[in-house]
């Protein structure tokens, strides 16, 4: 049941942790490390799951996720979030704006895998 899976995220170690963990298990993984044109990926690519930082160079991970919650055809794309700060603020910026899950950096693999499965499962 493994789909595409698109990881804006621009710190290295991050981005190879979870594409190894995700392509382990079957899925397509493409990344992207800056907000700047972070839509137009998400556009192109069209992937099942977007993972998405907070703190990207360019736009932040709110601005992107607003302007493809105001986008018809991406307001239901499963969005999981990263953050580096797991402050309370962070996380109620992030539902408001829609975010369909947030997880805090550092993370297991197990905890990764988990919300990637639960999101594309409905």
């Amino acid at each position: 049941m493994a789909g595409q899976v698109l990881l804006i995220e621009d710190e290295p170690n991050i981005i190879e942790a979870i594409k190894f963990i995700l392509s382990r298990e079957g899925w397509t993984v493409t990344t992207h490390s800056n907000g700047t044109d972070a839509i137009e990926i998400v556009r192109k690519k069209q992937p099942d799951v977007l993972i998405l930082d907070v703190m990207l160079p360019g736009k932040s991970g709110f601005d992107i996720l607003r302007e493809l919650r105001d986008d018809p055809e991406h307001e239901a794309l499963p969005v999981l979030m990263l953050t580096a700060r797991g402050q309370n603020k962070d996380r109620e910026m992030a539902e408001r704006a829609g975010v369909s899950q947030f997880m805090t950096k550092p993370f297991s693999n197990a905890e990764m895998l988990e919300a990637v499965r639960a999101l594309t499962e409905g």
